[in-house]
């Protein structure tokens, strides 16, 4: 049975960073597209980075700059380093992966559990 667990999430003051973490079991990140999504209230679900097999990486237009995704295959762990965060960070933040070698979901609501495999989310709340 394939599991995400994410894990870093909590509340910080504007400017202030926050690490994510993502580990899988039953599910092999190598080769295979990964990234992570988040979704704040009356928002839709938004890209905020991935990660493909090949290791090509994305960053959602907000967050280029700021956050810095990368992933550990021996440990079967990726991590967003969110650096410079703002109130516009706040989110339920997810993470997803594919047995693909991409990850390209594209929805109005995350997570989407037709799609592909994703974790229960955890939440990122900055203050001003």
């Amino acid at each position: 049975q394939v599991k995400l667990v994410e894990s870093g999430g909590g509340s910080v003051q504007a400017g202030g960073s926050l690490t994510l973490s993502c580990t899988a079991s039953g599910f092999t990140f190598d080769g295979r597209g990964m990234g992570w999504y988040r979704q704040a209230p009356g928002h839709e679900c938004e890209l905020v980075s991935s990660m493909g097999g090949d290791g090509s990486i994305r960053y959602g237009d907000s967050v280029k700059g700021r956050f810095t995704i990368s992933q550990d295959n021996a440990k079967n762990t990726a991590t967003l380093q969110m650096n410079s965060l703002n109130p516009d960070d706040t989110a339920v933040y997810y993470c997803a992966a594919v047995t693909g070698p991409q990850l390209n979901y594209i929805g109005s609501e995350c997570p989407n559990w037709d799609f592909g495999y994703w974790g229960q989310g955890t939440q990122v709340t900055v203050s001003s």
